[in-house]
C-alpha cells in the first residue's frame, strides 16, 4: 500500500493516515482495536513494513567492507538512512548520528564512556524526579561503584519541573545533567532552553533523553546543542531494536568507546589497534541494517505528515481526553496540563490500575498500566502506578469518546 501523504498546511485527514496502518483493522476481544499504548511503542505504517521487506528481499548483505554489488548497495542504504536521520534532527554532520539498539543502549554508551574519561569519585550528576529508569540506572550504577552522587531536580505542586531549583543544586562537582525532554508518565515537556543555558554557563555536560519527545515534537539538535541526545525508532513509527545517539562533534574523537569490535577499526594488531573515525567508531559488529532502513522510512512518513501537525493533532486529543476525564469525579489525573506531548496518566479512586487496564482491554482498548519504569516518581506521588493513555497521529477524537464511554462502564463495574 502506498503511503497517503498529507499537505502540512491543512488539517490532518486522519482517516487517510489510518489507511497506512494495517494493524488498526485488527479485532481485539471482538472489538475494533483502539490503541492508546503509543508511549510504549507506536504502530508501524506500511511504508516502514515495505521498506524492511524490500531490504531483506533485494539488498540483504553485510556492509562497509564488501566489494560485491549487494554489499555496496546495502552500505549505501545504511548511510542514506544516517543522512535521513541527520536531516530530520537538523544535524549538519551525519557522522554525529550513531545508530544504537535504542535509547537505553545510547545512555549506557554515554555513561560508560564518561566514566572512563570525565567522571571522578565524588562527582555529582543531576537527574529529574520524573526520569525513566533507563536514565537513572546507568548513572546510579556508576555512582555506587565510584562514590558518585545523584541529585534530583524536584517537581512543583503541579508535577512540572522546578527549573529554578537547578541553580541551587549545582556545585563545582556537578559534571552531568541528564534529563528527559518529555516525561513518559506525565507527558509534561521539560523546558530545556534555560536548563541547557545554565549547564553551558557552568561547563556541565548535558544528556537529553528524547525517547518521548522525538515522536511528538520537532527536535532541532543544532539549535538545542546538547552534548548528547538519544531516542528510539520504535516510538517514531519505526522498527524495534534501533535508535539514535547524537553527540557534539568534539565527542566523536574524545568519548571513550563502551563497546569495540569489527567495524570500529582501521587496523588491528596484537600490539595496537587504530580505531575508525566518526560514527563507525561507536558501531561495533554487524548493525541493525534493516532497522536503519526502516527508521529512515519512518522519518519520511513523519515528515510527509509534518511533525508540527502530529503534535497539534495529538495535543487536541490529549486536551479532549483530559477535559472528558475531568468530568468524572472518580478520576485523578497526574501532571494535569494543556501543554503535554501525547500522554495522560490517571487513576480511578479506590481501584487498581491493572484492573482498569484489564477491563478496558475487554472493549478492545489498549492502555498501559503500572509504574511505567518511573518508580521514583510513583513513590513521590504516593501511588503504585497509573493508567496511561498515550496517543499517536492515527488516533481520533471518536476513539477518545469511545474510551471515555467504556471507562464509565469500568467505573460502574468497579464501584
Amino acid at each position: 500500500m502506498e503511503m497517503k501523504t498529507v499537505d502540512s498546511n491543512i488539517h490532518l485527514d486522519v482517516e487517510a493516515i489510518r489507511l497506512n496502518f494495517p494493524i488498526l483493522t485488527k479485532k481485539v476481544n471482538g472489538q475494533t482495536l483502539v490503541y492508546f499504548d503509543n508511549g510504549a511503542t507506536v504502530q508501524k505504517p506500511i511504508a516502514v513494513i515495505d521498506a524492511i521487506n524490500d531490504y531483506y528481499s533485494h539488498y540483504n548483505a553485510n556492509i562497509h567492507r564488501g566489494v560485491h554489488t549487494l554489499s555496496r548497495e546495502a552500505t549505501e542504504l545504511f548511510e542514506q538512512a544516517r543522512q535521513t536521520v541527520a536531516a530530520h534532527f537538523r544535524v549538519v554532520n551525519p557522522q554525529q548520528c550513531i545508530f544504537t539498539a535504542g535509547t537505553t543502549d545510547g545512555i549506557n554508551m554515554i555513561a560508560q564512556g564518561l566514566a572512563k574519561s570525565i567522571l571522578k569519585p565524588g562527582d555529582e550528576i543531576l537527574l529529574t524526579a520524573y526520569e525513566h529508569h533507563s536514565n537513572i540506572l546507568p548513572w546510579q550504577l556508576w555512582a555506587h561503584e565510584n562514590g558518585g552522587v545523584l541529585k534530583v531536580i524536584p517537581l512543583l505542586s503541579n508535577h512540572s519541573l522546578d527549573i529554578d531549583s537547578i541553580s541551587t543544586l549545582i556545585t563545582a562537582k556537578t559534571k552531568v545533567i541528564a534529563v528527559t525532554q518529555v516525561s513518559n508518565t506525565l507527558g509534561l515537556i521539560t523546558p530545556l532552553e534555560p536548563l541547557l543555558k545554565l549547564a553551558k554557563q557552568h561547563g556541565i555536560i548535558t544528556v537529553i533523553d528524547g525517547a518521548q519527545a522525538a515522536p511528538h515534537l520537532p527536535v532541532d539538535l543544532t539549535a538545542l546543542n546538547p552534548d548528547f541526545f538519544v531516542c528510539s525508532a520504535h516510538k517514531m513509527y519505526g522498527p524495534t531494536g534501533i535508535g539514535l545517539l547524537y553527540m557534539r562533534e568534539q565527542w566523536l574523537k574524545t568519548l571513550p568507546m563502551a563497546k569495540t569490535g569489527g567495524g570500529t577499526i582501521k587496523t588491528v594488531s596484537f600490539e595496537k589497534t587504530e580505531y575508525a573515525e566518526g560514527a563507525l567508531r561507536f558501531e561495533p559488529g554487524t548493525p541493525h541494517i534493516a532497522g536503519a532502513v526502516g527508521f529512515a522510512a519512518a522519518l519520511k512518513f513523519m515528515n510527509a505528515v509534518g511533525v508540527s501537525n502530529i503534535y497539534q493533532h495529538e495535543t487536541e486529543l490529549v486536551n479532549e481526553a483530559q477535559h472528558q476525564l475531568l468530568q468524572l469525579p472518580e478520576v485523578e489525573i497526574y501532571g494535569q496540563s494543556e501543554h503535554k506531548a501525547g500522554v495522560i496518566s490517571f487513576n480511578l479512586k479506590n481501584a487498581h490500575p491493572f484492573d482498569v487496564g484489564t477491563l478496558l482491554d475487554k472493549y478492545g482498548i489498549a492502555v498501559r498500566t503500572g509504574h511505567h519504569c518511573t518508580q521514583p516518581l510513583m513513590q513521590l506521588l504516593g501511588i503504585q502506578g497509573t493508567v496511561r493513555a498515550s496517543f499517536a497521529v492515527y488516533n481520533t477524537k471518536a476513539e477518545v469518546h469511545h474510551f471515555i464511554e467504556k471507562l464509565k462502564r469500568v467505573i460502574h463495574l468497579l464501584a
